[in-house]
């Protein structure tokens, strides 16, 4: 027997829960239910470090915020959404800190703002360096005072269920137990996070593996951006863990093998007075990445078995410093890398980070898909265009999670019918075909970890910080071979508790589709811009490409890439300029 719910949110991170609780709040009378892969305080928003941004100062202004972000993105910037981003974000951070998040205050007891990459003025809200931790246990803590919102938690969903271009709910397998459950909506909103573990180093969590994305995809939703794969410059070069920006807005400096500042040398900051000095290093993250791979052709970063590295050096701002507002640095570097940054470098490299494609919504979170909606990394509005700047994210969580959840209320309310028997039927199909999956191939040829492993150094050669069309083409050529190979893999693993050898063939089918759609955008777009940078086609392209791309699956799994203009409201295009 099916479950009924009016609205499903596949994904329990920061997205979800305040998509859920955006729900309950325009509707008390409306069933709604998270299915999460992970227990939510498990979800990767725990992880965020550094902060949240949103305009408080007095000598700051939305209009400040919306400029830095529409050029951050290189213009690649749906404007109307950016101007709505800016005006909620303070008013979602302001409830945050009423429902007890513990955001760091001043002496006088005001919200304390730092730096953060790409931001002209101080407007990152920060809880220490566990920003993302606190913000997610208290938006847990509100959607437990909801007793309409029904968590499944530890459910991994293994697709949409889609009639006449409706969407009416999803399937997913319970992990505990192996038990499959048809899950009836009458919407759903995708908050399922980015995909990061389609590159071989990232920041991401092993759950990102672009799910959420590749069941929209699959089920006739378009993916956006999706060439724009934002690197950030400073993660453990074995681990990938994130050396958070914060530390380069209290000060540090990112150092060369002769111990050189090298940013200075890359239009992002100068040698004096001091102020600007330190700016360079709060550089937009694409842009201080592309100086880590110059440093490199130099042969001025140092060797290691995880690939080069530089240092990011820390000692000059004292133990005071690192342990009031940088403690959970210190902490992941004793417990990963064996070093104290108070008395030793740290070593970084660029590490795949955020995903500024996804699927394609509107600025109240809707598809083109009837009864879809999606916020988050999942999601491209397009606040982030070509480069995130460093701590939107966060609140871009807030804001567009209570848009898509106030948005999926009302449509819920306006449907007049339900669903019909075929979409049971489907529902039926895909347990029979996720049984058939527990149980094939025995005599397989191919190995699960073997073609995840090809996929995502793939993706480093061909599709990494710099492409060109040679890469691409091999990339692209690849990736087919090895979906092809996808189809002869084997699992030993054959019981219901607990699968997780299952998990990961249903994991790995969403990034393979996820890997394609990323090398078919970045084929197409001819120019450089922001995170994509193709060498043999270096120059911004304003003529051709000030379009987001589009791209469908096609039948064949292939996708068809087209293109959509960018909304422009205030500010045309210009020159991305840092430090001067």
């Amino acid at each position: 027997m099916a479950q009924f719910h009016n609205v499903v949110i596949v994904g329990g991170g920061g997205a979800g829960l305040r998509a859920a609780v955006a729900v309950a709040e325009a509707n008390p009378l409306l069933s709604v239910a998270i299915v999460s892969k992970v227990y939510p305080m498990r979800s990767h928003t725990v992880s965020a470090e550094g902060g949240a941004a949103a305009v408080i100062a007095e000598d700051d202004s939305l209009d400040e915020h919306a400029y830095d972000t529409v050029s951050g993105g290189d213009w690649l910037v749906e404007q109307d959404a950016v101007e709505a981003f800016v005006q909620e974000a303070p008013r979602e951070l302001l409830r945050l800190e009423h429902q007890g998040c513990p955001w760091s205050r001043k002496p006088d007891g005001h919200i304390a703002v730092r730096a953060f990459g790409g931001m002209k003025k101080k407007r990152t809200w920060f809880a220490a360096d566990k920003t993302g931790f606190h913000l997610l246990h208290t938006l847990f803590q509100s959607a437990l005072s909801y007793p309409d919102i029904v968590r499944y938690d530890e459910w991994f969903v293994t697709k949409l269920l889609v009639d006449d271009g409706r969407v009416h709910g999803v399937v997913a397998i319970e992990l505990a137990t192996g038990r499959i459950e048809t899950i009836i909506a009458n919407a759903v909103i995708v908050c399922s996070g980015g995909c990061g573990r389609v590159f071989p180093f990232t920041t991401n969590a092993n759950i990102k593996t672009g799910d959420g994305m590749a069941l929209a995809y699959q089920a006739g939703a378009p993916l956006k951006d999706m060439e724009f794969v934002q690197y950030h410059p400073t993660g453990l070069p074995f681990t990938g863990i994130l050396i958070t920006e914060a530390t380069r807005a209290e000060g540090g400096w990112l150092l060369n093998k002769d111990g050189y500042r090298y940013l200075q040398d890359y239009d992002l900051g100068k040698p004096t007075p001091e102020p600007v000095l330190r700016s360079m290093e709060l550089g937009p993250r694409d842009r201080l990445s592309q100086a880590f791979m110059h440093e490199h052709a130099k042969g001025r970063t140092i060797e290691t078995p995880y690939g080069p590295i530089v240092h990011l050096d820390l000692r000059h701002l004292g133990a005071s410093v690192i342990d009031s507002k940088l403690p959970f640095v210190r902490e992941l570097c004793s417990k990963y890398q064996n070093i104290d940054p108070v008395k030793e470098l740290i070593p970084v490299r660029p590490v795949v980070h955020y995903m500024m494609g996804g699927i394609h919504t509107d600025i109240d979170g809707a598809t083109p898909l009837e009864g879809l909606y999606a916020a988050g990394e999942v999601a491209c509005v397009s606040i982030n265009g070509a480069n995130r700047l460093g701590s939107n994210s966060l609140p871009e969580l807030l804001v567009f999670g209570a848009r898509a959840g106030k948005a999926a209320a009302e449509y819920v309310q306006s449907l007049q019918t339900g669903p019909r028997s075929v979409v049971y039927k489907q529902g039926d199909d895909e347990e029979r075909r996720l049984r058939h999956e527990l149980g094939r191939h025995d005599d397989g040829t191919e190995r699960i970890a073997d073609i995840r492993t090809e996929m995502q150094s793939t993706m480093e050669e061909g599709a990494g910080i710099y492409r060109d069309g040679n890469s691409l083409e091999k990339a692209a050529v690849k990736l087919h071979e090895l979906r092809e190979r996808f189809e002869r893999a084997a699992i030993d693993d054959h019981s219901s508790t607990f699968n997780t050898e299952i998990v990961a063939m249903l994991e790995l089918s969403c990034m393979l589709d996820v890997a394609q759609s990323i090398v078919a955008c970045a084929l197409q777009r001819t120019e450089s811009r922001g995170a994509h940078q193709r060498t043999d086609h270096p120059m911004r392209d304003d003529e051709k490409f000030l379009a987001h791309s589009l791209v469908h699956r096609q039948p064949d799994g292939s996708g068809r890439v087209g293109y959509l203009p960018v909304t422009i409201t205030r500010w045309p295009p210009g020159e991305r300029v840092y430090g001067r």
